[in-house]
């Protein structure tokens, strides 16, 4: 194949994938800027910029660029806030202030190669914050599924909502509460089709054919509330320069940039990871990832638009849908244009429920009994890791519910034998066994507040193969384990063997590969 018509290949394949990740952007944009308190068509365009214009940097390759269902909490829990203080107009103003401040400080963590960072927080606590991120959106969009005022909820926990089920229930809306609930249907049980045509229908627009004209044969535009419907108005002129910094000085403005910069970064970064290792490409640039994020969220929130991040679920389809470079991201981010310059009627005839189903499918995704289930098989104290952070996060906020996770996990550590000196520092004997060989023998503990040290210490070495002995370390947690496991295999793309030895004298928490381990006594 020729140069020429590889490129052209390339392209076409990035063409048929992007306008298949448009397909399945646009209904979730539109539920995941509706769900923060946003106009929904500012989900759109935070997405038309992650797709247009973030392309320039140097991002992940196949990652795809939007809102995410991971910061509906803090985006609608920053809107309520700020407008009991402020005001509601000038709430989107402030948050926009927030996002181009978290979006700068992205940046920063770019130019000094800080995109190790999510190598820092444990599995654990950080899967807890996702599972409780999806419990509350599903506790939130319930209401719009079946087809009440979301109004009259607007200020409630997700826990008095769960409470509140029954009562939702009984004034549930019939003919929305059945397109909900179709919805629903579509999204859980398209995936388990596995021949035909249908099977190549993504779920997301399958609900689109089969609601739409349910709303549209119900009217819904005129039998149900202004709620039941998508609306969007003038795209156009919703646009707006968004800017307050009346309130930087205060503890709230930072509380969320903080929340925000800390999601932002960890579930993109995270989702970097995951989409390398699902695509067998090489490493993608961490730090030009940040950079070229951050870019785009300076864009979006001056607009008015959400923070963008690089989301999981289209990112893995733009893969499996066969994408072969950044350019699927800008083709999803010019189809969305597209659709409103020309689409916004139809686009307005897309029932809410619909949007709230899909939302609760991402929900779900993030909450699914399969992570409860994964955390348990790691071991009782990853478990118990995984609920702290998901209890604290409910009753609390995100930022206390992951730091209450990390406290966990250092008690667990300290009770296993770590001190607190030891948590943050290495200690390590290395060994030049030969020209091709090079030996490190990991002293005292290797747990997550170390990694970024040893992995520092292993980009160091220059050989061709690298011997990490664990016979003498006292104490292996889950997140080592796991971050050398990826390293083995990021090293070995590179030409380097990675042997790890000495696990055998451990006694590990569970029968999972992975489980932390502790030394046992007169090993060696």
């Amino acid at each position: 194949m020729t140069k020429r018509n590889s490129l052209k290949w390339k392209l076409n394949s990035d063409l048929l994938s992007g306008f298949m990740v448009f397909l399945i952007a646009l209904p979730l944009s539109l539920g995941i800027a509706k769900a923060s308190g946003f106009n929904p068509a500012m989900g759109v365009l935070s997405a038309i910029i992650g797709g247009l214009f973030t392309t320039i940097f140097n991002v992940s390759p196949l990652t795809i660029k939007g809102p995410a269902a991971g910061l509906i909490t803090i985006s609608s829990a920053a809107l309520i806030e700020f407008s009991s203080i402020a005001g509601e107009s000038e709430a989107f103003k402030i948050v926009g202030t927030l996002i181009v401040i978290m979006a700068v400080m992205q940046i920063i963590l770019g130019f000094l190669k800080l995109g190790v960072l999510s190598d820092f927080f444990p599995h654990s606590a950080v899967h807890g914050m996702l599972a409780a991120i999806g419990i509350i959106i599903i506790a939130k969009q319930i209401p719009v599924l079946l087809g009440d005022d979301p109004r009259i909820y607007k200020n409630e926990t997700a826990i008095e909502l769960i409470f509140n089920l029954p009562k939702l229930f009984v004034n549930a809306h019939m003919h929305i509460a059945t397109v909900g609930f179709l919805a629903l249907i579509i999204l859980f049980a398209l995936p388990k089709i596995k021949k035909g045509f249908i099977k190549k229908i993504p779920a997301p627009l399958f609900v689109l054919l089969i609601c739409i004209p349910m709303s549209i044969y119900w009217s819904f535009k005129n039998s149900e509330g202004i709620y039941s419907l998508v609306q969007i108005g003038d795209f156009w002129n919703s646009i707006q320069l968004n800017f307050n910094l009346d309130y930087i000085l205060t503890f709230v403005f930072w509380k969320y940039v903080i929340m925000f910069l800390f999601v932002c970064t960890i579930e993109s970064l995270l989702t970097v990871k995951a989409i390398d290792n699902l695509s067998n490409k090489s490493k993608s640039n961490y730090n030009g990832e940040l950079i070229g994020q951050g870019a785009g969220n300076i864009i979006s929130g001056i607009l008015g638009g959400l923070p963008m991040i690089s989301e999981v679920v289209r990112s893995t389809s733009n893969v499996n849908f066969g994408a072969k470079s950044k350019f699927s991201n800008f083709f999803h981010g010019l189809f969305l244009l597209i659709s409103m310059l020309l689409f916004i009627p139809v686009i307005e005839l897309i029932p809410n429920a619909a949007l709230a189903a899909l939302l609760i499918y991402a929900g779900f995704r993030l909450a699914a009994p399969k992570e409860f289930i994964h955390m348990y098989k790691i071991g009782k104290e990853q478990l118990i890791i995984f609920l702290v952070t998901i209890l604290v996060t409910l009753l609390e906020d995100l930022l206390i519910g992951i730091l209450a996770g990390i406290l966990v996990k250092i008690i667990f550590h300290l009770i296993n034998g770590a001190t607190i000196k030891s948590l943050f520092k290495t200690n390590y004997e290395i060994n030049i066994i030969d020209e091709n060989e090079t030996k490190i023998t990991i002293l005292e503990v290797a747990v997550f507040s170390n990694i970024l040290f040893y992995k520092k210490l292993l980009s160091s070495i220059d050989s061709p193969k690298i011997c990490i002995d664990f016979k003498k370390t006292k104490l292996i947690d889950h997140s080592f384990l796991s971050f050398i496991t990826y390293l083995k295999n990021e090293y070995l793309q590179k030409g380097v063997q990675v042997k790890i030895t000495g696990i055998d004298f451990h006694k590990s928490f569970s029968k999972h590969p992975l489980a932390t381990r502790v030394l046992k006594k007169k090993s060696f």
